[in-house]
């Protein structure tokens, strides 16, 4: 039997290719080993139990995969239906989908500064306080949302234009 036939029956049983289920298997050994040279005691703090990093990561698993994954994903069908309906020259998609994938991203690097964690830490450190991150914060997100929705009135206009005589030529 041939290779690529092997692979196409792994594929149709298991649902990816072999090399999905290496990474994977040598994601949980990674993990593993990082709790067997860190200890249990690491990863949990005896004094406040919702500081630990177990917690935590536990709480982003749960809000992530059953929370906030079908959310989005359900939104990013609505939009896919909404710009299949209207057939316009160029989908405004990917204008909505990177924005929103930077505000995430941005919100999950400054979201310990918006509700104000390690207050004293941070003022020790650098002398400032806290309490600007949260307008940063949205002042980057309506940035990221202005660019796009520029770029995509440019890419808009650009399509309804005829093609010059040098293109058609």
């Amino acid at each position: 039997m041939s290779t690529t036939r092997l692979i196409r029956r792994w594929k149709r049983a298991y649902g990816a290719h072999p090399l999905h289920l290496l990474v994977l298997l040598m994601a949980f050994a990674l993990a593993g080993y990082t709790v067997w040279v860190l200890g249990f005691d690491a990863l949990w703090n005896h004094q406040v139990w919702w500081q630990a990093i177990a917690v935590w990561f536990v709480a982003a698993i749960i809000a992530h995969d059953l929370i906030l994954f079908p959310a989005y994903a359900l939104v990013d069908r609505i939009l896919a239906a909404a710009s299949a309906r209207t057939r316009l020259r160029v989908s405004p998609l990917n204008y909505v989908r990177v924005p929103l994938l930077g505000i995430g991203l941005s919100f999950l690097l400054f979201f310990p500064g918006i509700i104000r964690q390690g207050a004293v830490t941070y003022h020790a450190a650098t002398g400032g306080t806290q309490q600007p991150f949260l307008q940063r914060w949205l002042l980057l997100s309506a940035a990221l949302l202005a660019v796009s929705a520029i770029v995509y009135a440019i890419q808009s206009l650009r399509a309804r234009r005829p093609p010059s005589r040098s293109a058609r030529d």
